[in-house]
């Protein structure tokens, strides 16, 4: 191995690099400038380096200095008051949330009722404390669910931050033009510029602010570009028509029923299906009427007679088919007597409209072309598949026509045959969502303190919630209220989750004598945290002073869970507080 002992002379710019040389080769092998070879030598060359990096640094010319950030733009809302902002930041604070385990103890879950206090925030036009929001943007960051209410809450200075912080640019994202101004509705020009030019997240906002202010001028402009978008914007642009949906977008809905997406043809028939009065609607319509109809010719059936029968005296009451044969004006009997006359006599029978259905033996190339998916899902029939999606895309007043003139309360009740109850009942269901038509939604929910209301039936409880949805918020409340009372709490999740906020009354009174009645029975609580959360967070607060005499532990019966007295008093205890605790927010933000 050879090694240079002379000092290597690197004078000017090429001295810091002989430097990093020297320490790459080894001060065995190479020497600093200036220094002899030995024990001292890695020494200097760290000296050496040391000059060399003052030398650098001091020769440094001064940057240019950077662009300063214009200013944050002024928010003109009244400001948050103090108490209100207080509690904001204990609520901004408290990010643990709580514990994985079943016992949560008493403290309320502050990271539950920040949704709640920026939904009431917002609802007064208060603006928030300039310094949370750094912590609001961070909240919002972590929690999707918060972010709409969050930015709203923000207002444009968090636009102004996030262009500064790239972890806050979900907030340019979520803004309406990626948070760039809108044009005037009066900026014709401007739009039109920013349609041809603009980003996507750009365009999607425009044509939504557009479409709501002028559904007309939107969806001209979405047919001038029509042709040369991507099937994937198409399909996103498509779906901003569901704003201000009306007769006068049927043209432009079915030409995308020609669309090469599937997808796109697919969204198009699902719009031009929530406008009964459509070309496709009425195609629909005549395709489902050829697979449904009445039945007058089932066999007769014994009338049951007297209370031990379960007749009309009796406990059974009304079976669907005599019902709907009284509604309509049936005989109710053979040789033309009368139904008072028929359900006296022993031995008498009636003859039974029964709905009868047909369903579809192919899938013609014009089902596909208005939105008929051909190949069904794993584990479904085709034809039961296809009589669906037909059933589900006919008007609704189809059905009052094709089968004599009935209500729909009075169709539900018929008896359908072979089995095909629950598929007709389920493309209703859908139909009354998706056509928001609430007498139709009011015969499929049928009554709550019917025994099918709490088990799967031909309405399950998903397809419930679906429908509750279409009522308004007292309807909702009273029909949820009255399921609770007959079949409990535990299948009331899904049907509490479309109530409105705070729970009426009667609905919080259910809710709350259920959840007493469960702790009667000995069971743990930790069943029933769903409908507690709920309630925590939807219960009216003036509810709490009711709930007092539920904070003691109560005795245990025998067959009791060890310990689910104690438990069930702190969950009491925990929504009492929690109840108080949102009152005391209510009444901070309503004191300007």
């Amino acid at each position: 191995m050879t090694r240079t002992s002379a000092p290597v002379d690197a004078p000017g710019a090429n001295a810091w690099e002989g430097l990093v040389t020297t320490a790459l080769l080894g001060t065995d092998r190479r020497t600093p400038p200036g220094t002899a070879p030995g024990p001292d030598a890695p020494t200097a060359l760290l000296d050496a380096a040391a000059v060399q990096t003052v030398r650098r640094r001091a020769g440094l010319r001064p940057a240019r200095a950077a662009e300063r950030p214009q200013p944050a733009p002024s928010d003109t809302r009244p400001a948050l008051p103090a108490a209100a902002a207080r509690r904001l930041a204990m609520l901004l604070a408290d990010r643990s949330g709580p514990s994985g385990g079943g016992r949560r103890g008493t403290a309320p879950d502050l990271t539950e009722l920040l949704p709640q206090w920026l939904a009431a925030a917002n609802a007064r036009g208060f603006a928030p404390p300039p310094q949370l929001l750094p912590a609001l943007l961070d909240a919002a960051r972590g929690r999707t669910d918060l972010r709409p209410a969050a930015l709203e809450f923000a207002g444009p200075r968090a636009l102004w931050l996030a262009r500064l912080n790239p972890d806050w640019r979900f907030a340019l994202r979520a803004s309406p033009g990626c948070g760039t101004a809108l044009p005037h509705p009066g900026d014709g020009d401007r739009g039109r510029q920013l349609w041809q030019e603009g980003l996507f997240a750009e365009r999607v906002a425009l044509l939504a602010a557009l479409r709501a202010r002028e559904p007309a001028a939107a969806r001209d402009l979405l047919a001038t570009t029509w042709a040369t978008e991507r099937a994937e914007d198409r399909l996103m642009f498509l779906d901003s028509l569901r704003a201000g949906l009306g007769p006068d977008d049927e043209p432009f809905l079915e030409q995308a029923l020609a669309d090469r997406s599937r997808n796109v043809r697919a969204t198009a028939a699902e719009l031009l299906s929530a406008l009964p009065g459509s070309a496709l609607a009425a195609r629909m319509a005549v395709r489902a009427e050829a697979c449904v109809a009445i039945d007058h010719m089932q066999p007769p059936r014994p009338l049951r007679t007297g209370p031990e029968d379960g007749g009309p005296g009796g406990a059974g009451g009304t079976t669907p088919a005599t019902a709907a044969t009284a509604a309509t004006g049936g005989t109710g009997g053979t040789g033309g007597m009368g139904p008072g006359r028929a359900m006296g006599t022993v031995g008498a029978t009636e003859a039974t409209p029964t709905i009868a259905v047909e369903a579809p033996h192919e899938c013609d190339p014009g089902m596909e072309r208005d939105g008929v998916v051909a190949k069904a899902p794993a584990g479904r029939g085709e034809r039961s598949w296809w009589l669906g999606q037909l059933v589900e895309a006919a008007p609704l007043g189809t059905w009052s026509r094709r089968l004599g003139g009935r209500t729909p309360r009075e169709i539900v009740a018929l008896p359908v045959a072979d089995d095909w109850q629950g598929e007709l009942h389920a493309a209703w269901c859908r139909a009354a969502v998706r056509q928001r038509d609430a007498e139709w939604s009011h015969a499929l929910l049928g009554d709550p303190s019917a025994p099918e209301a709490g088990g799967p039936g031909a309405v399950s409880l998903a397809e419930r919630a679906k429908l509750l949805s279409t009522l308004g918020a007292a309807e909702r409340a009273e029909w949820v209220a009255g399921f609770i009372g007959t079949h409990g709490l535990s299948e009331a999740f899904q049907l509490l989750g479309v109530c409105a906020v705070p729970w009426g009354p009667p609905l919080g009174r259910a809710v709350v004598d259920a959840l007493n009645i469960a702790r009667d029975a000995g069971s743990y609580p930790w069943s029933f945290s769903g409908v507690m959360g709920l309630a925590e967070r939807c219960l009216d607060p003036s509810e709490a002073s009711r709930l007092d005499a539920l904070l003691a532990v109560p005795d245990e019966p025998e067959n009791a869970s060890p310990g689910a007295g104690g438990y069930w008093a702190e969950a009491f205890q925990r929504l009492v507080t929690t109840l108080r605790l949102r009152a005391a927010m209510a009444a901070e933000l309503g004191a300007a």
